[in-house]
C-alpha cells in the first residue's frame, strides 16, 4: 500500500489552499515549460508508483463514462447497452453517466486489478490526468485528485517546489 495513502486526505486537505493560490498565481503567467515539466514530473512519478498497490480511485470514485465508453464495455460483457446502464450507471448532479457503486463494480479488490481494464473508460484510462497537455486548465481537478490519488499529491507538491511562485520575477526566469 501506498506510504501516503493512509493520511491523504489530511494531507491534501492541509495544502489545498496553497495549491488554490498556486494555480491562480500559475494561471496569470502560465510559465512556456509548464506542460514539459509537469510531463516529466508524472512520468518520474508513475516510474517509481503502480497504481496497483494503491486502487484507492477505483474504490472511492467515479468516472465519467462517455457514450463510447457505454457500449464499448456493454459490447465487452456481452450486454445490450440499455441493461448496462441500468445495471451499473446513474445520472449525477451535473447529468454525468457515472457508477451506481463505490468501490467500482469492475474493480477486483484482491489485488486492485480491473475486470474491464482494456476496455475501460476513457476518464480511467487517463487518469489521474497528469500528463495531459494544457495541464494547467485542469487545476481544479487536480487539487480535487490530490486527495483521492497519492501520486497526484506527490507531483503536486513536487511541481511547486520545481515552479515556485514566490515572486512574479521567478516565474519569468522559468518560464
Amino acid at each position: 500500500m501506498d506510504k501516503d495513502l493512509e493520511n491523504l486526505e489530511k494531507l491534501a486537505k492541509d495544502v489545498e489552499k496553497e495549491n488554490k493560490k498556486y494555480f491562480a498565481t500559475i494561471k496569470k503567467r502560465v510559465p512556456k515549460n509548464f506542460d514539459v515539466v509537469v510531463q516529466d514530473l508524472h512520468d518520474k512519478e508513475f516510474a517509481k508508483t503502480d497504481c496497483l498497490d494503491c486502487g484507492n480511485c477505483c474504490k472511492t470514485t467515479s468516472p465519467i463514462f462517455t457514450d463510447k465508453d457505454t457500449e464499448r464495455i456493454a459490447k465487452h460483457l456481452r450486454m445490450k447497452v440499455r441493461d448496462f446502464e441500468s445495471q451499473y450507471l446513474e445520472r449525477d448532479q451535473d447529468d454525468f453517466m457515472v457508477l451506481k457503486t463505490a468501490p467500482c463494480s469492475f474493480l477486483d479488490e484482491r489485488d486492485n486489478s480491473c475486470f474491464i481494464y482494456d476496455v475501460r473508460p476513457k476518464a480511467c484510462s487517463e487518469y489521474p490526468h497528469t500528463n495531459r497537455k494544457k495541464f494547467i486548465q485542469i487545476s481544479d481537478l487536480t487539487i480535487a485528485n490530490t486527495a483521492i490519488c497519492p501520486a497526484t499529491y506527490r507531483i503536486v507538491e513536487e511541481l511547486k517546489k520545481r515552479l515556485p511562485v514566490h515572486s512574479n520575477e521567478k516565474i519569468k526566469r522559468l518560464g
